[in-house]
């Protein structure tokens, strides 16, 4: 991540959306740098019908999203203010949600998002917004959910990463690297493996060859992975963990005791260009704290 990018967070004045200023203004004040507020108006093209209709549904949504973004800078200055100054913006727009907030990750540090919200109906399990914007940001994106004391994310636990060797992979454990030392949180390093051939239900057992061999391997991977970083990161103690099992549970499992699960869009099961993998897809809806969304990296053209 590029220090000095500010952290931008969508608002919209939703219970989600205030866990998610929360979670942003800690985050851009403990590294730093700037905080954005969002807030987005949509008119639909509908209303254009009745020119008069639109203009007072628009003043009438500009006036909502300011009263928003107000609420959310006292909320983001109360929180930063217990960890040091931060300089917040507010901003409002019209358009596309979705749009203006992808318009944003081309300079930001990250897109922070609730997992519902933006305009999606209450009971949504994953707002569409959230989803498309996690899909297409060409930076990380931080979508706050799971549990919470007072309103407020997780600041305590490890910062968790999911491994699997991809390319995507190694982006993510970059980043959590960072994460885990700019929050003073330990890293647990989490390869899950899979094999038909050693499934339990089939006999098999962890005394079986094959199996011991799997395990090897996928620990040789884990190593290999972290090594460089280890060096980079001298500060951060690392556990790492190697199961045969399914990534989704595995990861849903650490989230409970984790601040963060720090996970590539997509691992080596899927395939070029992938925009959300099944896994990634999952722990949005199933994460028991903040998880973090990590792209590829761009490559020249």
């Amino acid at each position: 991540m590029s220090a000095g990018k500010p952290v931008v967070v969508g608002v919209d004045g939703s219970e989600s959306s205030s866990a998610a200023v929360v979670w942003a203004a800690r985050t851009a004040a403990i590294r730093r740098i700037p905080l954005v507020l969002v807030s987005v108006v949509h008119v639909p093209s509908y209303y254009y019908s009745e020119p008069y209709l639109a203009r007072g549904y628009s003043d009438d949504l500009k006036n909502a999203g300011r009263a928003h973004l107000d609420g959310a800078a006292v909320l983001a200055r109360t929180v930063a203010e217990e960890l040091g100054d931060v300089e917040v913006d507010t901003k409002l727009h019209e358009g596309r949600i979705a749009d203006i907030l992808l318009q944003y990750s081309a300079e930001a540090t990250m897109i922070v998002l609730g997992s519902r919200g933006l305009g999606e109906f209450t009971g949504a399990v994953l707002g569409s917004v959230t989803r498309a914007v996690a899909s297409h940001s060409t930076c990380p994106v931080a979508v706050v959910r799971g549990r919470t004391l007072d309103g407020r994310p997780p600041t305590q636990g490890p910062v968790v990463v999911g491994v699997d060797g991809s390319e995507v992979s190694e982006a993510a454990v970059a980043v959590a690297f960072e994460e885990a030392s700019t929050r003073g949180a330990t890293l647990v390093a989490v390869n899950v493996w899979s094999d038909v051939s050693v499934q339990p239900s089939l006999g098999a057992t962890e005394s079986d060859p094959h199996w011991s061999a799997i395990q090897t391997a996928e620990e040789a991977v884990l190593s290999e992975r972290l090594a460089g970083w280890l060096e980079r990161f001298p500060d951060v103690t690392v556990q790492r963990v190697v199961s045969r099992d399914r990534p989704v549970r595995v990861l849903s499992e650490y989230s409970e005791r984790a601040q963060l699960l720090v996970v590539g869009s997509h691992g080596r099961g899927g395939f070029k260009g992938m925009l959300l993998g099944s896994t990634s897809n999952a722990l949005m809806n199933t994460a028991d704290c903040p998880v973090l969304i990590v792209r590829p990296p761009v490559s020249p053209e």
